[in-house]
């Protein structure tokens, strides 16, 4: 199991980290956390570390997380 899993409940974000992830995946979920969870709990969910930041990938998309803050920075749609 990953620092990221394990960490899983400390995962969190700023307002404007809600209205850029919705914005960037054309989300319509009202709790993007809760959404960012699922997704990173997923069994087929590849999360990886790079530099200071977990990166988090399924179904096209791929979610930022800060690996000390547990802050999701950003998620976008893989190109």
């Amino acid at each position: 199991m990953n620092d990221l899993i394990a960490n899983i409940d400390k995962l969190h974000t700023t307002d404007l980290g809600i209205v850029r992830i919705k914005r960037n995946l054309e989300l319509e979920a009202d709790d993007v956390i809760a959404w960012c969870k699922r997704q990173i709990l997923a069994p087929a969910c590849l999360a990886f570390r790079k530099g200071k930041n977990w990166y988090a990938e399924l179904d096209g998309v791929q979610i930022t997380v800060n690996a000390h803050s547990y802050t999701i920075i950003t998620a976008h749609k893989i190109k």
